[in-house]
């Protein structure tokens, strides 16, 4: 899979970084967030990223 940056909060690869993959959907890289009440499939994680980098993507026309 093709991933293409968006926007992201740094330029070294360790920060929340939002990309545009080659199949037309959003990849997220952010903390995972390990203790919540949801029940996913194991195959799925959650990630937190802060609310400012999806601003600055649409505000950008990025998405």
């Amino acid at each position: 899979m093709k991933l293409t940056r968006l926007v992201g909060s740094c330029d070294d690869g360790d920060c929340p970084t939002l990309y545009l993959t080659d199949r037309g959907t959003l990849a997220v890289q952010g903390s995972r967030i390990a203790e919540h009440s949801l029940r996913i499939p194991t195959h799925e994680s959650l990630v937190e990223i802060p609310v400012e980098l999806i601003r600055k993507a649409i505000r950008d026309n990025l998405i």
